[in-house]
């Protein structure tokens, strides 16, 4: 039975689930990317591109990222700060020209589309319109001013999705990504109908690591809730812990303390009279970073994610663990590349469910393990406003009675109109909660689950738990010897 309908994201599962489980018995090989190859797309498999031989290079260079290796040569990827890779074989399912004329043209005596044309792209056929597409400039001037409607301009999605312009062609009109721009957000990866741009996996590190012997724990990200059919935060921590490791633990612990501490820099902030960003997601402060750095440095808080949060808490206690992050973010896999994560690994929801499979585990059979729990405003930093819900009630815990006049930014084209109103001053808010997903976490480009039905059940789940503030959070899980500030 397929688990996603979506055959590009079908075909990414598969594999991983064969990764995972040749790399459990060992049987890992070079051969492996050729194997899968042949395993998956046989004579009479569906074929979504010309012929068998394009569609099982496409499984071997997904393989080979599958396994933190390079899809065109092989080698061990060296740069680890670009997540998103372009799996070139399914580049070109797109059409390769923006600016089409189709077969509703009708050679009309308007001819506004050659009128209208500076560069003298467009000439009349014997029955309709020709575009040149070696003068064409895909300025749509053409499409504008047809009454016909005969002209269509098509936005490639993977380029359309992306709110930073980091995606070009190459003279092939192979998409490229402009390392330089690229926020690791994630969007043009989960628009792609073709499944042409791909995150790299550390699925087999964490396996080798644990097989190993060495003392792996996994983090997990609040938005887990949901993603395993009905199964409860308890049952999915006791099947993370049947694969091999040591622990699992809810990241949302580290976001109790990431609210306490992002409250603390607020109060500080505003006696400047500076306005504040929230610091949880990765893509959110790429974006500043890169693109808005006079933003970054004044007002984006310098208080840790909750993922870093947690890694550090963990490994003051046993500076020997490897941290394992386990979310729905392919940005949070270059965060963790960064300077003091104290995170070793990122694995997806993905890539955790293939591991399961792979071990016939099924979180909805299992016995679960019960444990203290952080908060249900911790575990709502997984959607849309939540960051922000959190620490309002962090104020009201604190007895801060000034107004707090706060905005969401719903998705990167939000996050990006909003850090550049705080740029020029004109943000008619104090604090700005960023989400590059629309929806929030819980809409991950690599999450299992539809958001809409993943959050129905988390909030069923939250609902059961006893009523606790961030402060008695604080009293279990004990931060206050932690560095909460980065160092990025």
């Amino acid at each position: 039975m397929s688990m996603f309908q979506h055959e590009a994201k079908q075909f990414k599962f598969d594999i991983l689930r064969e990764v995972a489980k040749r790399c459990y018995e060992g049987t890992l090989t070079d051969n492996t990317p050729d194997e899968l190859a042949h395993l998956l797309v046989s004579s009479n498999t569906d074929r979504f591109r010309c012929c068998i031989y394009k569609e099982r290079e496409v499984i071997r260079e997904r393989t080979k990222i599958s396994c933190l290796k390079d899809p065109k040569t092989g080698q061990p990827v060296s740069n680890l700060q670009q997540i998103v890779r372009v799996i070139e074989p399914a580049c070109d399912g797109c059409s390769i020209h923006k600016i089409r004329i189709t077969d509703n043209c009708r050679k009309c005596m308007a001819k506004s589309c050659l009128v209208s044309c500076n560069f003298n792209a467009i000439s009349m056929g014997s029955t309709r319109a020709i575009i040149d597409y070696s003068k064409c400039r895909e300025c749509g001037a053409c499409a504008r001013n047809c009454q016909y409607n005969a002209i269509v301009v098509t936005e490639r999605p993977c380029s359309q999705k992306c709110p930073v312009d980091a995606i070009r062609w190459d003279e092939s009109q192979i998409a490229v990504i402009d390392e330089s721009k690229c926020i690791n957000c994630g969007q043009c990866e989960k628009a792609c109908p073709f499944g042409a741009i791909e995150d790299l996996s550390w699925m087999v590190p964490v396996i080798e690591d644990i097989k190993a012997g060495k003392k792996v724990v996994a983090m997990f990200a609040p938005s887990i809730q949901g993603q395993f059919d009905e199964a409860t935060i308890p049952q999915i921590k006791a099947s993370i812990k049947m694969l091999g490791f040591a622990d699992a633990v809810e990241v949302a612990v580290g976001a109790d303390a990431v609210t306490h501490y992002e409250f603390e820099e607020f109060v500080e902030k505003q006696a400047q009279g500076i306005n504040l960003t929230t610091s949880c997601c990765p893509a959110f402060l790429n974006m500043a970073r890169i693109h808005f750095p006079s933003v970054y440095e004044k007002n984006m808080s310098t208080t840790v994610s909750p993922m870093v949060a947690l890694a550090r808490y963990l490994k003051k206690k046993d500076p020997e663990l490897k941290v394992c992050f386990v979310g729905p973010c392919v940005a949070k896999k270059q965060e963790a590349q960064l300077p003091g994560t104290e995170t070793d690994y990122v694995l997806s929801y993905q890539e955790l469910a293939a591991m399961l499979v792979s071990q016939h585990i099924y979180p909805m059979d299992i016995q679960p393990e019960e444990g203290p729990v952080p908060t249900v405003f911790a575990r709502n930093f997984a959607v849309g406003t939540g960051v922000t819900k959190s620490v309002l009630q962090m104020a009201k815990e604190k007895g801060y009675d000034q107004p707090v006049k706060t905005v969401y930014a719903d998705g990167c084209f939000e996050c990006k109109k909003n850090l550049l109103l705080m740029k020029v001053g004109r943000l008619d808010a104090q604090l700005l909660e960023g989400m590059s997903c629309p929806g929030g976490c819980l809409n991950g480009p690599v999450v299992v689950e539809d958001m809409a039905i993943a959050k129905k059940r988390m909030m069923a789940e939250n609902a059961k738990e006893k009523p606790q503030t961030i402060t008695e959070s604080l009293n279990t899980f004990d931060f206050s010897e932690i560095d909460m500030h980065r160092k990025y």
